[in-house]
């Protein structure tokens, strides 16, 4: 009876390898994102409408110790009225795999355009926040955030 578990054992083993071969093929086309992949992510959003500076406020660590769980708030300047508000919020971070990190999205119920949440970051990196308006205006900022390793730098 030992045989068919060994046999079964050493083909979940076989299957383990094959998927981690096929894995390390594919992982060098998970490279991390640069400043051309947020800018690209942005266009293919936006197609190329000018963006402001200003109106946006990332609130984010200059140093985190711990790149796994990084705070981040996005505020916006708005009435958030039915005339003029914010629709949403997309932020992007240039060293992680993906550009687009998260999507906030608002309503004139929402009172106000605040939102709060944690990102893992992998590398020190730029943060970007794009806040689209209800009359289609885009407003942007960007905080460079430095992850560190046990407080070391990095």
């Amino acid at each position: 009876m030992a045989g068919p578990i060994v046999c079964r054992t050493r083909r979940s083993v076989l299957r383990m390898a094959a998927l981690a071969a096929a894995a390390s093929v594919i992982a060098p086309s998970l490279s991390r994102a640069d400043a051309k992949a947020v800018e690209a992510e942005i266009k293919k959003l936006y197609d190329g409408k000018t963006m402001a500076e200003g109106r946006v406020k990332l609130d984010v660590p200059q140093i985190a110790e711990n790149g796994l769980v990084v705070p981040i708030t996005v505020d916006v300047e708005s009435p958030m009225t039915e005339q003029n508000y914010v629709k949403a919020v997309h932020v992007f971070a240039d060293g992680n795999p993906l550009p687009g990190v998260f999507t906030f999205r608002f309503s004139p119920l929402s009172g106000r355009a605040s939102a709060s949440t944690r990102m893992r970051l992998a590398q020190t990196q730029n943060i970007v926040a794009v806040a689209e308006m209800s009359d289609g205006s885009l407003f942007t900022t960007k905080a460079e955030v430095k992850v560190t390793i046990g407080g070391c730098g990095g």
